[in-house]
């Protein structure tokens, strides 16, 4: 069994054959999937979504990059989507949440500090409910992990994970996990094929961020296909392959860290 532990399902790349592309996954062994949300526009969505089938979840949280156009008041929703939530297994977690220092508009001195306000209310409500978090980190795992600190005891997966051996180590003394997807398949990732080969399995899991971030046999950047959760097969024989492993053991490691990180996973189909 393979777990796509950041897949944006209720994309609208998906409206056409949502249905198929969920078959092909478990056609492919990946039987689950854990969509996160990106503002309050979509928490219905992925919370209907994720109770379409067995083996999908979801996530409930305020992207950085729709920090912009958000509200307190949308804070407050998403403090109350949680509550209604405490009891639903199939939430596994707060997110998408984090920095983004990549984007030009994001980066000026007032957006950093309203991407920061909102990153630390969520962080604040992760410890609230007990949740872990799904962290965007492009251009921000110094920031991010600043303020993780400010929250100890928040755990959670560093999504599409391209920082540095030293920035990796920091966030798994803090008891987060790496999340490896599609750009690990291209040769030309060399910082991140090193790190999916070198760091300690029990820190990786995998994720494919479709329909984003397809791996090299679908193209490359604007020339690219739609990815989907299908691919995480491939993309596990390819780490799999870096690390010298038959992908039945990593596809095992790589779940038993996922359901670590994400509790509900087990919670919610126990053996």
């Amino acid at each position: 069994m393979l777990i796509d532990t950041h897949c944006h399902l209720d994309a609208r790349e998906f409206d056409t054959d949502r249905e198929a592309v969920i078959a092909a996954a478990h056609q492919a062994g990946v039987n689950t999937i854990v969509i996160p949300a990106v503002d309050v526009h979509n928490f219905t969505t992925v919370r209907d979504l994720a109770h379409t089938h067995e083996g999908l979840f979801y996530a409930l949280g305020i992207h950085p990059l729709c920090v912009p156009n958000a509200t307190e008041q949308d804070l407050q929703q998403l403090e109350h989507c949680l509550q209604t939530a405490v009891g639903d297994l199939r939430c596994v977690a707060i997110g998408e949440i984090g920095l983004d220092f990549f984007v030009p508009e994001l980066k000026t001195e007032a957006m950093q500090a309203k991407q920061v306000y909102f990153y630390e209310q969520q962080l604040k409500l992760a410890k609230q409910f007990d949740l872990p978090v799904l962290l965007h980190v492009r251009r921000s795992v110094d920031m991010v992990t600043k303020y993780l600190r400010r929250h100890e005891g928040v755990t959670g997966i560093a999504h599409a994970f391209n920082g540095s051996m030293q920035q990796a180590e920091i966030l798994i003394q803090l008891g987060f996990k790496l999340g490896f997807g599609g750009t690990l398949t291209f040769n030309a990732a060399k910082n991140i094929r090193r790190l999916a080969t070198e760091l300690p399995i029990e820190a990786i899991v995998l994720e494919t961020d479709a329909p984003d971030i397809a791996p090299s046999w679908l193209g490359v950047q604007s020339d690219a296909q739609r990815n989907q959760p299908a691919e995480l097969s491939g993309i596990a024989q390819c780490l799999a392959d870096l690390r010298d492993l038959e992908k039945s053991e990593l596809a095992r490691l790589t779940t038993r860290n996922a359901q670590a990180i994400l509790p509900r996973l087990v919670e919610a189909n126990p053996a």
